[in-house]
C-alpha cells in the first residue's frame, strides 16, 4: 500500500477535502492521510509514497524531515531542497534571462545589522548605497517587499524618496527588495500543478483579502495563451509542482509580479467554491500520479530547468 500523506498547518478545508477526494478514487493500493510524525531517524523511510507539503516554510523542523524523507525515496510536493535555495529575488533574476517581463528590481542590505554581525562584516557594501541610482532605476510609487518567504507580512507601498527611508526604517533585519510599480490594467492569480495544469484566476489585490477573487477581468483566447505559457515556463524553470503566479496586465503586456508561492493559498473561504473545486481535484489527481511513478530508494523529486541544465552544462535559455 502506498500512502500520500499531507503535511499542514492550521489549514482545514483544503487538506482535508485532498485526503477525502483521494479516498473517494478508491484507486487500489494507494491511500491519502495527514502525516503522522512520532520520531525521525537518519536514512529511514517516512513510510510515504508522497507528502503535499503545506507548511515547512514555517517549521524548520519539518522542512529537515521532508529532506530525509526524500533521500529515502518519498516524492515530495514541493521539493524542500529546491524551496530552501529558492527566494523571490533569484526568481525575479532568472525571469530576466527567460524572458519574462518582470518589474524592475533591486535588493538591499538589512537595515539593522543581522545578529552577530558588526560593521567590519560588510567592508565589501560600499556606504552610503547609490541611492540616487537605485531610486532612478527604480521610480515612484514603488513597493518594498522581503526577498524571501510569503503572504503579505512587511509589504510597504512607498511614495518617494523620504517614504522610503522611513519605513525602511521599520524592516530591522529583513532584507527588502524595492520594485518598480505596475499600474495595472487587470491581475491575475495562477495556480500552476505539475508544471502543466493551469488555472487562471480574475484577481483584484487592492480589495480586502476575502474580497479579491471577486474580480470580472475576462481575458480574451490569445491573452489567456500567453498567462498559461508564462506561468507553465516560470514553474519549470524553478521546478516547483504545486505554485501559484500574481500576473498584472499593463499595457496588454503579463507582468510577473509574485511567483515564488510553494504553498499557496487554497483555503474555500478565500479561493471560493470553483476554484477549490479545481485545485482539490487537480492536486488530488497528480498526487495518485506521482504515488504510482514513486519508486522506492530513488530520487522521486521535481527537479527544475534551471538545476537541470546546469548541472548538464546546457545554455540556460
Amino acid at each position: 500500500m502506498k500512502k500520500i500523506g499531507i503535511l499542514f498547518g492550521k489549514e482545514r478545508s483544503f487538506p482535508e477535502a485532498v485526503i477525502e477526494r483521494i479516498n473517494s478514487k478508491k484507486i487500489k493500493d494507494i491511500t491519502a492521510e495527514p502525516v503522522h510524525i512520532d520520531k525521525i531517524k537518519q536514512g529511514e523511510s517516512s513510510g510515504y509514497a508522497v507528502i503535499i507539503d503545506r507548511i515547512s516554510q514555517d517549521v524548520p523542523f519539518y522542512r529537515a524531515y521532508l529532506k530525509n524523507a526524500a533521500l529515502c525515496g518519498t516524492a515530495v510536493i514541493n521539493n524542500p531542497f529546491w524551496w530552501s535555495a529558492d527566494e523571490k529575488f533569484f526568481n525575479n533574476c532568472l525571469a530576466t534571462k527567460i524572458d519574462i517581463p518582470v518589474p524592475k528590481t533591486v535588493i538591499l542590505p538589512s537595515r539593522d545589522l543581522p545578529a552577530d554581525t558588526s560593521e567590519e562584516s560588510f567592508s565589501n557594501l560600499s556606504y552610503p548605497l547609490d541611492w540616487d541610482g537605485i531610486f532612478s532605476y527604480i521610480g515612484f510609487p514603488a513597493y518594498m517587499k522581503p526577498f524571501a518567504g510569503g503572504g503579505w507580512k512587511s509589504v510597504y507601498k512607498l511614495t518617494d524618496m523620504d517614504d522610503f527611508f522611513t519605513k525602511h526604517a521599520e524592516t530591522g533585519e529583513l532584507v527588502m527588495m524595492l520594485q518598480e510599480e505596475i499600474i495595472f490594467d487587470e491581475y491575475y492569480r495562477c495556480y500552476c500543478i505539475g508544471g502543466k495544469h493551469v488555472r487562471i484566476m480574475p484577481y483584484e489585490p487592492r480589495n480586502p483579502h476575502h474580497l479579491r477573487y471577486v474580480a470580472d477581468f475576462k481575458p480574451d483566447k490569445e491573452r489567456y495563451a500567453l498567462m498559461e505559457d508564462i506561468v507553465l515556463r516560470i514553474c519549470r524553470y524553478l521546478g516547483y509542482d504545486f505554485n501559484t503566479v500574481e500576473l498584472a496586465l499593463r499595457d496588454g503586456v503579463p507582468y510577473a509580479i509574485d511567483f515564488c508561492n510553494p504553498a499557496p493559498d487554497a483555503e474555500i473561504t478565500s479561493v471560493g467554491q470553483e476554484n477549490f473545486d479545481w485545485v482539490v481535484e487537480t492536486a488530488a489527481n497528480f498526487a495518485i500520479e506521482k504515488a504510482e511513478a514513486q519508486t522506492d530508494a530513488k530520487d522521486n523529486l521535481t527537479w527544475g530547468e534551471y538545476i537541470k541544465r546546469s548541472s548538464a552544462k546546457k545554455k540556460l535559455y
